[in-house]
């Protein structure tokens, strides 16, 4: 008899092991031919340069270039995509979400003589539904582009930046995960935490200035060496006015413009870079120090203001305040390895670690790491294959409340413990201005492991999740 199918092994409690594997090798072979499309579309154009354009729309006969020699530059990115749980969440489904992403960007040194000094702003047309909003449950959203579909202004901001490259300072309307808290080889992966990490996305009110909102703000930055750099920032604490429901429909075109709003949230990192690039002035590996300070009042999780659990009947219904919330963090990016025979780069690591205080947060610990492997086969130097994972522990506040509920109650419920994710993705580059990527995502304990909406029986968990996808983003 042949044994179990791995994915049996690490998916728990699911049944048909050897459907799931089918559909593993299915995505596999998905994969494999997402490798060989590039070839296949360079052959059939070999007489055109329509694929060798660094954009769809080329440079406009000319007129994007002299735009951009006069001060304008203009961009255009489309990423679409369809995901699918097959197996595990609350319910099976397959959905199709986009995120349009127009930015403009002024040159005022070229446009108005003033020197040194720019001018940016982007917007969102995001379309579809999410997955994990409506399927899964789950904290660490499978795809970073997931939202309410919406029309909404992201990035407006005005940089004036330093003589010799010694710095800048930014002003405006800006998203934290513009640039902080940031790997430089993590950006390639389709789950959400990769980017703007869920312990702050999750922990802050309404997720605070991450994607997909940016919120009113000041950064400064300065590069004493060219191997360190400072850069602190302050923003608006809460991206959405107060009230009920959901923080996308408060703040629903990010037009808000809340100043002062829910306290302030400040952030401050500290970054060495090393592995110059021969080519380049470019750095392959870096590490990173930050930390937070939000000025609100932040409820406790567990206990009243009377120290009663919120889940004895006795409570006063008030939860305990704690004044203020912070966290710190550590970010390491490594370059391992490079093929001597190709410019691109090769085999790298990234490591982010990070924690805030757990009576306060939900997520009290984050971890993740991964590899990436930009050119992974001859001659698609342009290709970036990646495996990463992330753990999120639920606070020790949050798993004590449930097991307060279940003596209180009597009634069975799981109690949360963690949220985890694995994800394997491929990077196939069809042309400069077209990429395909096909992903793979096993969820473990969606939602920190919390019960299971009706029909499932009382007290189950949210099963194990796997997720398969399919991404294209097209830069116009």
């Amino acid at each position: 008899m042949p044994g179990p199918d791995p994915v049996c092994l690490v998916i728990s409690g699911m049944a048909h092991c050897r459907f799931v594997g089918n559909l593993c090798r299915m995505w596999l072979a998905a994969l494999l031919m997402a490798s060989a499309i590039g070839p296949l579309v360079e052959t059939a154009a070999a007489q055109t340069r329509f694929p060798e354009q660094d954009t769809l729309t080329g440079d406009w006969d000319g007129v994007r270039i002299q735009l951009r020699h006069g001060g304008v530059k203009f961009a255009m990115t489309d990423t679409a995509e369809t995901l699918s749980d097959p197996i595990g969440g609350i319910r099976q489904q397959t959905i199709y979400q986009g995120l349009l992403k127009p930015s403009l960007k002024l040159d005022l040194d070229r446009l108005v003589s003033w020197p040194n000094g720019s001018f940016y702003i982007d917007a969102y047309q995001i379309s579809g539904r999410g997955l994990s909003r409506n399927a899964i449950g789950n904290l660490l959203a499978v795809s970073n582009i997931e939202a309410l579909a919406s029309t909404r202004l992201h990035d407006l901001w005005l940089q004036q930046d330093f003589p010799e490259g010694e710095g800048s300072l930014r002003v405006g309307q800006i998203g934290l995960d513009d640039e902080f808290y940031i790997s430089q080889y993590s950006s390639m992966f389709v789950n959400s935490t990769f980017g703007c990490p869920d312990l702050l996305s999750t922990d802050l009110p309404s997720g605070g200035p991450c994607y997909p909102f940016a919120t009113p703000g000041a950064r400064f930055q300065a590069t004493p060496i060219a191997s360190v750099s400072f850069s602190a920032a302050a923003f608006n604490g809460n991206p959405a006015p107060p009230g009920p429901g959901d923080p996308q429909v408060r703040n629903s075109s990010g037009t808000n413009f809340l100043i002062g709003e829910g306290g302030f949230l400040t952030i401050a990192e500290l970054a060495y870079a090393f592995d110059k690039e021969p080519s380049s002035s470019d750095r392959l590996s870096d590490v990173k120090l930050g930390a937070w300070y939000h000025t609100a009042d932040f409820a406790d999780l567990r206990r009243d203001t009377f120290g009663r659990s919120l889940a004895d009947p006795a409570r006063n219904g008030i939860a305990a305040a704690h004044s203020g919330n912070f966290g710190a963090y550590l970010i390491a990016d490594k370059m391992l390895w490079r093929r001597p025979d190709v410019a691109s780069p090769g085999l790298a690591a990234f490591l982010r670690i990070g924690g805030a205080p757990g009576d306060r947060n939900l997520i009290t610990f984050e971890l993740d790491t991964g590899l990436s492997f930009q050119g992974p086969f001859p001659q698609r130097e342009g290709d970036v294959a990646g495996i990463a994972a992330s753990y999120a522990l639920i606070s020790g506040s949050a798993r004590h409340f449930d097991r307060d509920a279940v003596v209180f109650t009597g009634m069975p419920r799981p109690v949360r413990n963690h949220e985890g994710v694995i994800e394997i993705t491929y990077q196939a580059r069809i042309s400069s201005w077209w990429l395909l990527q096909p992903d793979l995502q096993l969820v473990f304990n969606p939602g920190g492991h919390i019960a299971a909406p009706p029909p499932a029986p009382a007290g189950a968990p949210i099963p194990n999740t796997l997720v398969l996808g399919l991404r294209s983003v097209v830069t116009f």
